[in-house]
């Protein structure tokens, strides 16, 4: 049975739709929806079709519930022990032993496929992740799009269709230029220490070393100017600003930081220079397309190592120059100017987007406010260079090569250029592609007390996060688990520190910023990963107790509220599985993952398992457990969270 409740639904359906025959049959049927009622002493599962057909009938919601529930015989269903009319609703009832019976056999039976129901259709998906800039390590900000990237491509895959996780190297551009340009004064030096944070430190020394330089040089042109004071103070505040960033920087390394600042000072101007290697890294230029290509694989490889060590890997490392250099950005340009929704303005090249909106109607179509007007794209600079939208717009088309939907974990910040690049594609003729491209979108994380800034070096890298969870996991694993070996210590703490990195970036909506705190992070007792793997573990416990040796089960005995809270929360997990595929919400499944592990333990410290008397309780009791289990455990995994059996 690969989905219990959904068999309960279908039986609470066929009742109803029987019921309406035979009490309204000249009444036309409205929809039939089941959802749950507020409390489970209600039912399991409630309509309020009485509401909806009182007006055809002309008679209330309550008389109309009590003439179809007298026309129900719920001893014709196996699933169902009761119907009754409450207030207007018509409440089912579940045969307990024998939803029971059916829902924990079907767990055990399909152990590791349990709740993952097939999609009719499946699809070639390209989910595009992470994607960060290659100018800095990837820290607790943009992890949060790895990780919400990571579980979208597993739960997609486990929904049947055929996933490819890519990430998009951002190499063009003037931040990456910025750092290139550092690196090259040094003399191109190896990285010292890890490589994505060699390379931020260069982008950063760089970019403090040239603003303070910047704002020296306004503040002398202004200086005794009377009515320039309040922008001497703002430049003021940003000076002292940038200072103190460029002295962390340089305690981080003194040798290269003075190194850095002496050969910058001997340039007259390290603008114009960083605009050139930008502009030549995009026209191709040997020279420094083998320099920026050289520094960018150090970053990547940064990333590769950082990423990696939580378990996220790609299947594709798609260069944004790539599409630059094979003429696939100039040819979306030209097929671009063609259409008449192109104009020149200040010698840059401009799309219309708001007109193609209007001409296409995609503002009702994407349920877009008609009151919103969307502001241009730039295409091309008067300077001829491309903007990174642009860009994009090829590398859309490339991957539409290859899958049928296009999913781009994004950040909420860049709805627009995501809307821009859907109203490019329409403009193309491609409405059908821009229709299948999906923006996932995400808050930021914050951090109390911190604020991060690539551009000033200051960051809490995502190796920082992972290094401390995981000393705070062993911290917590002594004291639990003394008994264990060293071995295993560590390796249940990097499991449990990993875990509860990952749920608190996937554990809250999306759209909701993630306030990132370690008290709630490593919470054992309530909403967090440790808190499930420890449900879990608890389970393994349970059965490792109780031995091999099979026990009868009797279903029959099976009638505590806290029983029947367990076996429908196992029973929904399809049910949620499907919902969180669909709609994109990983969160809906680390909701579920909580809320079975909470009905565990209340479960657990309320009924005895292993010592329930009579046999058949016992053995009834031990095969919920086991269906807690691989649930916990197959929930987990769509959250690429591993479940350990002992912690």
């Amino acid at each position: 049975m690969l989905n219990p409740m959904g068999e309960l639904r279908g039986e609470c359906r066929r009742l109803l739709l029987g019921a309406l025959d035979k009490a309204f049959p000249n009444v036309d049927r409205p929809q039939i929806a089941l959802s749950f009622p507020p409390s489970p002493t209600l039912g399991d599962l409630s309509s309020s079709i009485s509401f909806q057909l009182s007006k055809a009938v002309g008679r209330n919601p309550r008389e109309v519930a009590e003439e179809l529930v007298s026309h129900m015989d719920p001893s014709s269903s196996k699933l169902l022990s009761a119907v009754k009319a409450v207030k207007g609703y018509v409440n089912f009832h579940a045969d307990l032993p024998a939803f029971a019976e059916m829902t924990l056999e079907a767990v055990e039976e399909l152990d590791e496929e349990y709740g993952f129901l097939k999609a009719e259709r499946p699809m070639r998906v390209i989910v595009e992740h992470t994607s960060a800039n290659p100018n800095g390590p990837i820290h607790i900000g943009n992890a949060r799009n790895s990780v919400l990237g990571d579980s979208l491509a597993r739960i997609l895959e486990r929904r049947g269709h055929e996933v490819r996780r890519h990430f998009y190297v951002d190499d063009m551009g003037r931040q990456v230029a910025m750092a290139a340009y550092g690196w090259r004064l040094l003399g191109e030096p190896e990285p010292e220490g890890p490589p994505d944070l060699f390379v931020g430190f260069l982008y950063a020394s760089v970019n403090c070393i040239n603003e303070v330089k910047k704002l020296k040089r306004r503040l002398e042109e202004i200086r005794g100017d009377p009515e320039r004071d309040e922008e001497a103070r703002q430049i003021l505040r940003r000076l002292d600003e940038y200072a103190a960033a460029a002295q962390d920087l340089r305690e981080r390394n003194p040798r290269l930081f003075d190194l850095l600042l002496e050969r910058m000072e001997e340039d007259p101007d390290p603008d114009a220079e960083i605009s050139r290697l930008n502009t030549e890294y995009e026209k191709g230029v040997p020279e420094v397309k083998d320099l920026v290509l050289r520094l960018v694989g150090h970053c990547l490889k940064g990333f590769e190592e950082s990423l990696g060590s939580i378990g996220i890997t790609f299947d594709s490392w798609d260069y944004e120059s790539t599409h630059v250099w094979d003429g696939s950005v100039g040819a979306v340009v030209e097929a671009l100017r063609a259409t008449p929704y192109v104009h020149v303005e200040g010698g840059a090249l401009v799309l219309d987007c708001e007109g193609i909106a209007r001409d296409f109607d995609l503002k009702r179509r994407w349920g877009i406010s008609e009151a919103y007007e969307i502001p241009p794209l730039v295409l091309v600079r008067a300077d001829g260079t491309t903007l990174y939208t642009t860009r994009d717009i090829a590398y859309t088309l490339w991957k539409f090569k290859r899958a049928e939907r296009v999913i781009n974990v994004v950040g909420f910040e860049q709805t627009l250029a995501q809307l821009q690049l859907r109203i490019a594609l329409v403009a193309l003729g491609k409405r059908d592609l821009a229709d299948r491209l999906t923006h996932f979108a995400y808050e930021f994380v914050r951090l109390p007390g911190f604020k991060m800034s690539g551009r000033m070096g200051r960051y809490v890298t995502l190796k920082e996060v992972v290094d401390r969870a995981i000393s705070l996991a062993r911290r917590e694993v002594e004291k639990r688990s003394p008994y264990l070996t060293e071995e295993q210590k560590e390796e249940i703490s990097r499991i449990v520190g990993i875990g509860a990195v990952k749920y608190t970036l996937l554990g809250v909506d999306p759209m909701r910023p993630v306030v990132f705190s370690w008290e709630r992070v490593l919470d054992f007792e309530r909403n967090s990963a440790p808190f499930i793997q420890y449900a879990h573990a608890r389970a393994c416990n349970i059965l490792k107790k109780a031995g091999e040796a099979s026990r009868e089960r009797d279903y029959s005995l099976l009638g505590h509220p806290l029983e029947r809270d367990l076996v429908m929360m196992i029973a929904k997990f399809p049910e949620v599985f499907v919902s969180a595929a669909e709609d994109l919400q990983p969160n809906e499944v680390a909701e579920y993952a909580n809320l079975l592990a909470d009905k565990f333990n209340s479960f657990y410290s309320a009924l005895p398992v292993i010592r329930a008397e009579p046999e058949g309780l016992s053995g009834a009791r031990l095969a919920l457990v086991n269906a807690v289990r691989i649930v916990l455990r197959n929930a987990l995994d769509l959250l690429r969270i591993e479940a350990p059996e002992r912690m």
